[in-house]
């Protein structure tokens, strides 16, 4: 594509940004000064109709970008620095927070501040973490609280309800029997070697290897990924072109985990620190068609792998979303 040709669907890239209407061909003679004729710019729209860059919703109206188009200008963005200052108060606010859970969800949260957009934010745990110790924390109406500790300082708890009664004496027991049979495991080795254990299972622990089934099989010792999300309400004061009903089924979908799991997915295999850009997400779910997503993947000291990542409307300001989510997946890394 010639320069100028570039230069003009990018123009008109910016101007339905900032309008939502189709663009017409004099709006971006005049947005240029007059430097091209507006027959000239109607002739390459022409071109970058042809081109799969334009399309014309109706004869007689202007133009509106495809998502080739949005992706040519998200490409063509050079991303404004941050001020140092600002770099260093990220860094400290999301230091100060203790637990990859805290610092999953306050990063999601900031991201809504700075883009008024889906704030997204993941940690991935290792397949390989080491088990440090476990906790086993009766509570009311047979439900307990599951606490894994890792030994890279990772504390994941879950709440869990059991279809059946378990004491706290038997809750020690089986606390003792894993913290005293497989800390220094990986998770991996320890899921194994008790599978194996609670298939063969001795008469002599029979019954407190029934009890340890009952809390293995609500996920004891699995690290699920830390995902939060922010800001779907977002999405509603914009004109997303969807009935009511789709809208509802849009935020619905946003409320599934393993949907958001699928939106992280899509950047945990590019190169670290390497900001992507997914222009229409129709293919994930109908409603998603005029959404953009924007993330980075990060590694942290740890080993967990993260990603900081903002959903939103395909009209997008691109650059400021862009900036932030590169800033903030920087200070997430550094904190």
């Amino acid at each position: 594509m010639l320069p100028r040709t570039r230069e003009v669907l990018h123009e008109i890239v910016e101007a339905y940004i900032q309008t939502g209407e189709p663009v017409a061909s004099r709006a971006i003679a005049l947005r240029r000064g007059e430097t091209l004729s507006a027959a000239s710019i109607r002739n390459l729209m022409a071109d970058l109709d042809e081109e799969g860059y334009l399309s014309q919703p109706h004869t007689s109206a202007g133009r509106v970008p495809t998502e080739k188009a949005f992706r040519s200008y998200a490409q063509s963005i050079t991303l404004r620095r941050m001020a140092t200052a600002e770099t260093e108060r990220l860094r400290a606010d999301i230091g100060k927070l203790g637990t990859v859970e805290e610092r999953v969800e306050y990063t999601s949260r900031m991201l809504v501040g700075l883009t008024h957009g889906v704030g997204i934010a993941a940690a991935m745990p290792q397949a390989s973490a080491s088990l440090e110790h476990i906790e086993l924390i009766s509570l009311p109406d047979q439900r307990v609280l599951m606490v894994v500790v890792t030994r890279d300082h990772e504390v994941r708890n879950r709440v869990v309800r059991l279809d059946e009664p378990v004491s706290p004496a038997e809750l020690e027991s089986i606390r003792n029997y894993v913290n005293r049979n497989f800390a220094g495991w990986t998770l991996q080795q320890v899921r194994r070697e008790l599978a194996s254990r609670l298939e063969h299972a001795s008469a002599t622990y029979d019954e407190l290897l029934r009890k340890l089934t009952l809390l293995y099989s609500k996920g004891l010792l699995d690290l699920a990924p830390e995902v939060h999300m922010e800001g779907a309400s977002n999405l509603v004061g914009i004109d997303l072109h969807l009935t009511k009903e789709k809208m509802r089924e849009l935020l619905h979908a946003l409320e599934e985990k393993q949907r958001v799991l699928e939106i992280v997915d899509r950047f945990l295999e590019q190169p670290l620190g390497e900001l992507g850009v997914h222009v229409g997400l129709g293919e994930m779910h109908p409603s998603m068609r005029e959404l953009s997503l924007i993330g980075i993947p990060v590694k942290l000291d740890s080993g967990l792998s993260a990603v900081i990542a903002v959903l939103g409307p395909m009209r997008m300001n691109y650059g400021r979303v862009m900036s932030a989510v590169r800033h903030v997946g920087q200070a997430f890394v550094t904190a």
